[in-house]
C-alpha cells in the first residue's frame, strides 16, 4: 500500500468511554504481587493503570493472525506482519482518575512514518490519547507502534547495549507465562508474541514468548512512583530497546537525577539494556 495512502489516515478520531471499576485494579494489584489495600471507590487511578480500560474488543470473526483486531478501522492497514510497542509519552496535567468514575478517552492519529532499519522496512505510528473524567482532561498519552517486515530466516535479534549499573532501586521479576497471561487477559490483549509458543518462534522469529512493552512501562513507572510515595507523577515517558523474553528474571531499575528526575529501566537477564525511561514529580 502506498504511504500516500497510508498518511490518509493522520488525523482519524475515535473515542471511546468506559467505568473505572475496581476488580480490574484489585486483579492487577495480585499480578504485581503486591500488597495494597483493596481498591475503593474514590480511589485515585495509578499512572498507567488506566490500560485496564478502553480495551479493544474487536469480534472474534475480525482478528487478524498475529491476534490484533484487523487494521483498515482505527489503525491504517499497514501491509507489514510484525507490530511492536514502541514506546509512549505521558504528561499528567489534571487531576487523576478515580475508581468508580465514568472515563473517556479520544484517540487521534497524529502521524504515520516510514523508515528503515537494520532489519529492513518499517512504519511507525503514533497515536495521541486525551484521557478525562468528571473533573474534566486528566492527563495526554502518546503511543509509538512500530509495523516491521517478516522475519528472515536465520535472523537474530540484535544483542543490547549494557544496562546502567547505578541503580539506586532495583526489583527482580520473573516473566513466566502465566505473569503474561495473566497481563494479556487483563488488558485483553489477544497478541501472539505474548502466549503462543510456536506462533512467536515459528511465524515471528524470535526465540520465545515476548514480555509485553506496557508491562515493563509500567513496572517502571510503578518503581519510580513507589519510591516516592509522598510525590505525584508528572510526566512520564519510555522507549523500547531491545525484546525482553519469558524465563530467567529480569530487573527493573531506576535512580535520582540532580534535577530530581527519576531515570528508569529494564536490564534483561544478561544486563543488557531492554527499555528505558524518565519520570518527574511535583
Amino acid at each position: 500500500m502506498a504511504l500516500e495512502t497510508l498518511k490518509d489516515w493522520v488525523g482519524r478520531t475515535q473515542t471511546m468511554e468506559d467505568l473505572a471499576t475496581p476488580f480490574p485494579v484489585r486483579a492487577l494489584i495480585a499480578t504485581f504481587d503486591e500488597k495494597d489495600a483493596d481498591p475503593k471507590a474514590g480511589d485515585p487511578l495509578p499512572p498507567l493503570w488506566h490500560w485496564l480500560y478502553f480495551l479493544d474488543t474487536a469480534p472474534q470473526s475480525k482478528i487478524g493472525d498475529d491476534g490484533h483486531a484487523e487494521r483498515g478501522d482505527f489503525l491504517p492497514p499497514i501491509p507489514l506482519p510484525r507490530r511492536m510497542w514502541a514506546g509512549s509519552r505521558f504528561s499528567f496535567d489534571g487531576e487523576p482518575l478515580r475508581i468508580g468514575e465514568a472515563i473517556t478517552r479520544l484517540s487521534r492519529i497524529k502521524s504515520v512514518e516510514p523508515k528503515t532499519g537494520s532489519s529492513g522496512e518499517m512504519v511507525f505510528v503514533t497515536v495521541e490519547h486525551s484521557v478525562s473524567g468528571p473533573r474534566g482532561a486528566s492527563f495526554v498519552e502518546e503511543h509509538d507502534i512500530v509495523y516491521r517486515e517478516a522475519a528472515k530466516p536465520g535472523e537474530q535479534p540484535k544483542a543490547p547495549r549494557p544496562a546502567p549499573t547505578d541503580a539506586i532501586w532495583t526489583r527482580k521479576i520473573v516473566p513466566d507465562p502465566v505473569l503474561l497471561f495473566r497481563f494479556s487477559a487483563l488488558t485483553f490483549n489477544g497478541h501472539r508474541i505474548h502466549y503462543d509458543q510456536p506462533y512467536v518462534t515459528g511465524t515471528e522469529g524470535y526465540p520465545g514468548l515476548i514480555v509485553h512493552g506496557p508491562l515493563l512501562g509500567m513496572l517502571q513507572i510503578e518503581l519510580a512512583r513507589r519510591s516516592h510515595p509522598d510525590k505525584v507523577a508528572k510526566s512520564f515517558e519510555f522507549r523500547a530497546l531491545s525484546p525482553v523474553f519469558s524465563g530467567p528474571a529480569f530487573s527493573v531499575q531506576a535512580r535520582r537525577e540532580a534535577d530530581g528526575s527519576v531515570t528508569t529501566w529494564i536490564a534483561d537477564p544478561k544486563g543488557g539494556l531492554a527499555q528505558q525511561g524518565k519520570a518527574t514529580f511535583g
